[in-house]
């Protein structure tokens, strides 16, 4: 029997013994209650019962917004580099995504950590580039390339390989130098 056919029969069998409004009313309350016990499961199912283990997603540390560590260098001291030896780790282990952002990471805490930005809960990659830019415009094109990186591999979804790990390391020693070279004299601010 198709599937039609069946549909049909059935359909005619239970209008002859209830109203179709009856049946499509009492067919949207099951679905309801079924909706309802859905969204509060397992909360109604009583503690002596099994309860069904649903698999958690793995969280990985720092998967929110970018932020950096509370450390702060001298002004001509390396960049930090409790970001970039995570950062090494996680290349080395071919999270070269992981690896990507936790570089960022480290160019925003350096940026910091030298008085550039200042950090608040939930900014996003471009609150920070444009306001590090701002603040110190030499800054502006490592971070932007920086930044694309990153909004390629975690928002775009894009796949990470060595050379967006290789590149980004190449972004942060120029961010140093830049953040490390006398600032000119003018209209720049410090």
């Amino acid at each position: 029997m198709s599937f039609s056919r069946w549909w049909t029969e059935t359909t005619a069998a239970l209008g002859d013994h209830l109203p179709l409004p009856l049946a499509a009313l009492l067919l949207l309350l099951a679905a309801g209650l079924v909706a309802l016990g859905w969204y509060h499961y397992p909360a109604w199912v009583p503690r002596h019962l099994p309860r069904l283990r649903l698999p958690r997603l793995r969280r990985h540390r720092g998967t929110g917004p970018v932020t950096a560590g509370p450390a702060a260098p001298a002004p001509d001291a390396a960049p930090p580099d409790g970001a970039g030896a995570l950062a090494d780790r996680l290349a080395a282990q071919g999270r070269y995504a992981e690896a990507v952002r936790e570089r960022l990471r480290g160019m925003f805490g350096e940026l910091a950590a030298r008085r550039v930005v200042e950090q608040r809960p939930g900014m996003t990659v471009a609150e920070l580039t444009s306001a590090a830019t701002a603040r110190r415009p030499p800054v502006g094109p490592p971070l932007a390339a920086a930044a694309g990186i990153f909004s390629d591999l975690w928002y775009a979804q894009h796949p990470a390989a060595a050379e967006h790990d290789h590149r980004m390391r190449e972004l942060a020693a120029e961010l140093h130098l830049v953040l490390t070279a006398p600032a000119p004299q003018g209209g720049e601010r410090a």
